[in-house]
């Protein structure tokens, strides 16, 4: 009988909907995988009752003592702040603190090949600020504490994979932060990742920057003088790469099943069409590290957290995604 992969599900923000849909996810995840929660038993006892799921909490130091059933879920007991003062659905310094250790001890973990990898539910940035964490999210974590150079965020549907060259900075910033190798990189990145994936060359398309492509010059030169350039080198080492192409046409033809993949030029750019596109089913990769990590599309949903509305289907695909790049 083949062992199942082992995966890390951080609860993230306990006053978001973190432990929620990990309870609601429990069962379809345990069908294909052994998971493991890592984060705060009690809150994870209090997620149980909320939905009324016929379960118990297994509480455990270490991942190999882990025995998860469809009545029992495992949860790493990770020392942090104190969570006794945090109330749902509200930024918390120590709801902050607990989601940061909650992944810090989950990648030192698959560092060690301990878990084949993990999945994490949603923090708060806020909440990461107010603990004194200057970290703008999950990514940059991640990034930092495997040390890794190069990473990218991609967001993902079977269909459609999109790779985003700037990330979390202000919008007036993205101009600056542009440049030819980044998007080379990032392109390599997407390329890498959806190789294996699908087992063949990926199509992959450049976003423009500016609107219609800047026509020629019109709105800006970006399209001329950093896309069209990064471009050109990825064909030259072997890559399928189209664009710069119109967002607003670009994302038309990639849902048409033209493109496998998309390299934007910034944040909203990618979410915004493929949440649109993906509805529930956008899974978040973090390409470019050591170690294997998905994650839901969506944030804390404090406005729906702990009502029992919280819906788990981004969290199942985060899963399945993740076993597939383990596999």
């Amino acid at each position: 009988m083949n062992q199942k992969p082992r995966i890390l599900i951080t609860m993230g923000d306990v006053a978001g909907v973190g432990p929620e849909i990990i309870v609601k996810a429990w069962d379809e995840i345990l069908a294909f995988c052994d998971p493991i929660v890592v984060g705060d038993p009690a809150w994870l006892e209090k997620a149980i009752h909320l939905i009324n799921k016929n379960a118990k909490v297994q509480v455990i130091d270490e991942p190999e003592q882990a025995t998860p059933l469809p009545n029992l879920i495992s949860c790493a007991n990770i020392k942090t702040a104190d969570l006794s003062t945090v109330k749902i659905c509200d930024i918390n310094a120590s709801a902050g603190k607990a989601a940061h250790d909650y992944l810090i001890q989950s990648i030192d973990w698959a560092l060690q090949k301990r878990a084949t990898a993990i999945v994490t539910a949603p923090l708060h940035k806020e909440g990461l600020h107010l603990a004194g964490l200057d970290y703008p999210g999950h990514t940059e974590i991640l990034a930092s504490r495997t040390k890794a150079p190069e990473h990218v965020m991609i967001l993902a549907l079977p269909e459609l994979a999109v790779a985003h060259v700037t990330l979390h900075l202000a919008l007036r910033n993205v101009f600056d932060e542009l440049s030819v190798e980044r998007i080379v990189a990032r392109a390599q990145l997407l390329e890498n990742l959806l190789t294996k994936v699908l087992g063949r060359t990926p199509r992959i398309a450049l976003a423009a920057l500016n609107p219609h492509g800047s026509d020629g010059g019109l709105f800006g030169n970006e399209e001329q003088t950093i896309i069209q350039p990064a471009a050109n080198i990825c064909k030259q080492q072997g890559m399928t790469v189209s664009g710069p192409i119109p967002a607003d046409t670009l994302f038309l033809r990639a849902s048409q099943g033209e493109f496998d993949g998309v390299v934007a030029m910034y944040h909203d750019q990618g979410h915004i069409a493929l949440k649109l596109l993906g509805q529930r089913r956008a899974v978040n990769i973090t390409a470019g590290l050591p170690i294997i990590r998905t994650s839901v599309a969506h944030g804390t949903a404090y406005d729906i957290a702990w009502k029992g509305m919280a819906d788990e289907s981004s969290l199942v695909s985060a899963a399945k995604w993740a076993v597939k790049l383990g596999s």
